[in-house]
């Protein structure tokens, strides 16, 4: 299931070929979905897939907006079906606030957070507007250290995540947080975690009948373009093996996110309490991320290229060259090479913050981290199927 056919769901579709299973095709955007006494209809304009829908035991969720994935596993479960990921999954990750409760509860590392439960102005019945920027700055300074992180409670590619150093700073990142369709209500803060230039994507699988599976390899997101390492901003990815610690911890967030569902794919966004525990020079480094910036522009303009829409293979072969030149810098590899010494030395001080249902897997994820989450996800339907 998903609104329009882009890499990651060609991926699937290639992936599906190779592994010699039979995809269908449902859609959930410009449908309408009919339930009442006599079941349930779901149709676009010109056609029905009603019949589809019955004969499908495991839906595969690719909605890419986080409220109609959620919607669309209500849906399908109240229709009877297994979606990967399940509804309990989305409803937990599409908020931060709940995801950190899920990982609190189950006493995983987290970074010192609060969450005030009012908007910085309010309406009263009689028309006033009620500033609460003040009250809540005083909130959050009385629980949290001098540098404060505001964020989004449903943002993603570090979207509306703002630091403030001082209270002038926080009360003006505070009066300009309003409601919204990724910040329902209130105001999410937490300590700045002293992260060095490099955070973490690890992914988390689970199949039916089995444990959690943390994979060993995951995506560094690092560069020093923005407190925020996130890719969309500008950064590099760089993959690397994971000291086994991690790896447990992050096998527990999937259990705590996945509760008892069969079957779910997760992606767990980390960081490690780096501080002045370093192993090298910041200048060294920056010097290292220069050389990269070519080969990495370079994957850029092939992401770009038409060509992934009208010749997907020949597009996805300039993409795997593309990637392959950029791995096989030696900056790359002295990059890397100091990210995994960090995890090691600091590997006791690994925080996880939150959980992505949908993740991105056909290129980064695939092409550096080496995973082929159309391959996890088409097991974990696969086992589903098998468990019944």
């Amino acid at each position: 299931m998903f609104e329009s056919s882009e890499t990651d769901e060609k991926g699937i579709q290639l992936t599906a070929e190779e592994m010699g299973i039979d995809l269908t095709y449902i859609p959930f955007r410009k449908v309408a979905v009919r339930f009442d006494g006599t079941g349930y209809k779901l149709r676009t304009r010109g056609k029905d897939f009603t019949n589809t829908l019955k004969d499908v035991k495991v839906v595969l969720n690719r909605a890419q907006s986080k409220n109609r994935r959620l919607f669309a596993s209500s849906v399908l479960e109240a229709f009877d079906k297994h979606v990967i990921n399940p509804q309990c999954v989305e409803y937990a990750c599409f908020s931060k606030v709940r995801t950190l409760l899920h990982f609190w509860k189950a006493g995983i590392p987290i970074p010192d957070t609060v969450y005030v439960p009012v908007d910085s102005t309010e309406k009263t019945s009689d028309g006033r507007l009620v500033h609460n920027e003040r009250d809540i700055a005083d909130l959050l300074q009385q629980e949290l250290q001098t540098d404060i992180v505001v964020k989004p409670d449903a943002g993603t590619h570090g979207k509306g995540v703002e630091l403030a150093k001082e209270r002038g700073q926080l009360e003006n990142i505070i009066r300009g947080v309003e409601p919204s369709i990724i910040n329902p209500l209130g105001i999410l803060a937490q300590n700045l975690i002293e992260k060095w230039f490099y955070d973490l994507r690890i992914i988390v699988t689970k199949e039916a009948g089995k444990e959690p599976y943390c994979y060993p390899t995951a995506l560094a997101r690092a560069g020093f373009k923005d407190f925020r390492t996130n890719t969309f901003l500008g950064n590099t990815v760089i993959g690397v093996n994971l000291p086994k610690h991690i790896q447990e911890e992050s096998a527990k967030c999937g259990t705590a996110m996945g509760g008892d569902s069969k079957s779910y794919l997760l992606a767990v966004d980390a960081m490690v309490e780096v501080g002045d525990n370093k192993n090298v020079d910041d200048n060294y480094l920056k010097a290292e991320f220069e050389k990269l910036e070519t080969p990495f522009n370079d994957i850029k303009k092939v992401k770009l290229d038409s060509k992934k829409r009208t010749d997907f293979l020949e597009w996805n072969k300039k993409l795997e060259s593309a990637f392959e030149n950029f791995k096989n810098q030696e900056a790359y590899s002295n990059i890397k090479k100091v990210i995994e010494e960090s995890m090691e030395k600091n590997k006791e001080k690994i925080m996880f913050h939150e959980t992505n249902a949908c993740p991105e897997f056909w290129e980064q994820t695939r092409l550096v981290g080496g995973i082929n989450l159309a391959e996890a996800l088409l097991k974990g339907a696969l086992s589903i199927v098998d468990s019944e």
